[in-house]
């Protein structure tokens, strides 16, 4: 699964000002529903509901709420690039600074996993994300994760 099928330019957020996890996940939510058309309240109850089973702080600075909300019809993301870290209740109790939402149509299964795993392997990359956390250019900030996961698709 290539990151550029489900991340569009307009869906990074190069430096979003966010004191804490709730905010990150409202202003993303906020972008989604702007992208998507969708309810931004539901997006928002969506991830919180899943949230609450367990925080997607993955470690390492990163996290990657997702859900699966009603009436999406495609996976979609949104990436945001935080001006200061977040305590986001990390596995390894380190703040967040590179967040990737994640939303997947109800029955999207495997390929919502395949995504998931995708966007980990991205974003755990410490050369990639030393790059990302080095810059506020939303286009370098998209080149970035899509040849990233472009390059590293066809060499796996």
């Amino acid at each position: 699964m290539d990151l550029s099928d489900l991340l569009k330019p307009e869906a990074v957020v190069p430096n979003l000002k966010a004191v804490s996890k709730k905010q990150v996940i409202q202003d993303l939510c906020a972008k989604a529903a702007r992208l998507t058309g969708l309810s931004e309240r539901e997006l928002f109850d969506t991830i919180l509901q899943r949230e609450r089973l367990g925080s997607t702080g993955v470690g390492q600075g990163v996290a990657i709420p997702h859900g699966k909300p009603r009436q999406i019809d495609k996976i979609t993301g949104v990436f945001a690039r935080l001006s200061k870290p977040v305590d986001f209740e990390s596995l390894d109790d380190q703040p967040v600074d590179l967040v990737f939402l994640l939303l997947a149509p109800e029955g999207a299964g495997a390929d919502h996993l395949k995504a998931l795993a995708r966007i980990a392997r991205v974003l755990r990359d410490g050369q990639v994300a030393a790059k990302l956390r080095a810059t506020t250019d939303p286009d370098a900030i998209y080149s970035l994760l899509v040849d990233r996961s472009t390059s590293s698709q066809s060499a796996a």
